[in-house]
């Protein structure tokens, strides 16, 4: 391709792009679907953590759509699809919601048309981050931690002590700004590292971790008592201008149950290639309603297998 060509497809999609966070307009009722992918060639020494951070995208996300690169060294003048498209999740738009499956916040500004997205990390197994609606409960700017008991007999089996508070400053894993919720050691927060490399995976104790100017931005435009509600929707299918739309992530598994929500189970302890492709047609045959569009069940299959989360169009006609 041109260098001529590159740069006016880069440069139409960084105009269709906000500056900082992932914020669309919301769609009308009945339509789910926001934003757009686009293309990006890769700089010298740059990694697919570059790109991520840069683009307001969580790592895992941007090597799930670009599979054949390798993310640590893509090499030079790579082209990669970049997914700044999204499904919104089912259920009502208010407050923040919250995907474990993708992993990524959506947040619904009360008396604004719009939506706010971020990506965050989540809890790894063993540490899993729990299901259920709760709320905001308080809001704290250079936040003090108090590691527990678990999380420092772990670091201290690791030859990595922790003392019994870490002040605000630098060397604080919470970065800059903390979001606490009313589940009992549960918090949305910044990082204290640059790059936030744990962005977009399961690498947490539990906690959801944003980029720091993610967390700086989203702190000061979410009231004490909002409302929380933390899903799985590995699979998700929405209409936008007469076309239906499927979003398959990986769903996550051997995650286990937690006390504070009645022991609901968390996610599905193991979901094989029936199953998933049963999950999926589910989901889809849900979000066409009483329409009747001619689908692309080749490429549903498809998407089922390779759990891309990049949404794509299946419906062949419109069908509305």
């Amino acid at each position: 391709m041109k260098i001529i060509d590159k740069l006016l497809i880069i440069w139409a999609a960084l105009l269709s792009q906000p500056l900082f966070a992932l914020t669309f307009p919301l769609p009308p009722e009945g339509e789910a679907v926001v934003g757009e992918n686009y293309l990006y060639w890769t700089s010298p020494n740059e990694d697919l953590f570059d790109v991520a951070h840069l683009r307001d995208l969580g790592y895992e996300e941007l090597t799930a759509a670009n599979r054949e690169v390798d993310p640590l060294v893509p090499g030079e003048d790579t082209r990669l699809r970049v997914p700044t498209q999204f499904i919104l999740p089912d259920g009502p738009r208010e407050g923040i919601v919250i995907n474990l499956a993708e992993p990524r916040l959506y947040f619904y500004p009360k008396g604004r048309d719009e939506v706010i997205t971020y990506p965050l990390g989540i809890g790894r197994d063993g540490w899993s981050t729990p299901l259920g609606d709760t709320r905001v409960t308080r809001k704290k700017e250079g936040p003090t931690w108090r590691p527990p008991e678990s999380i420092r007999k772990e670091h201290e089996e690791m030859g990595d002590p922790l003392p019994e508070v870490v002040v605000p400053g630098p060397d604080n894993p919470l970065g800059s700004h903390a979001i606490y919720l009313g589940l009992p050691g549960y918090l949305i927060h910044g990082t204290n590292k640059e790059k936030g490399w744990g962005v977009g995976r399961r690498v947490s104790h539990g906690c959801m971790r944003l980029y720091p100017k993610d967390i700086a931005a989203l702190f000061p435009e979410v009231p004490v008592n909002s409302k929380v509600r933390i899903i799985q929707q590995p699979y998700k299918a929405g209409w936008r201008d007469g076309r239906l739309y499927l979003e398959v992530q990986p769903p996550l598994i051997n995650l286990d149950e937690d006390p504070r929500f009645d022991g609901k189970r968390m996610i599905e302890s193991h979901i094989d290639d029936n199953i998933n492709l049963t999950e999926v047609v589910r989901v889809v045959m849900a979000a066409i309603g009483e329409d009747n569009p001619r689908l692309d069940w080749d490429k549903i299959q498809q998407m089922a297998r390779e759990q891309s989360g990049v949404p794509e169009v299946i419906s062949l006609e419109g069908g509305r």
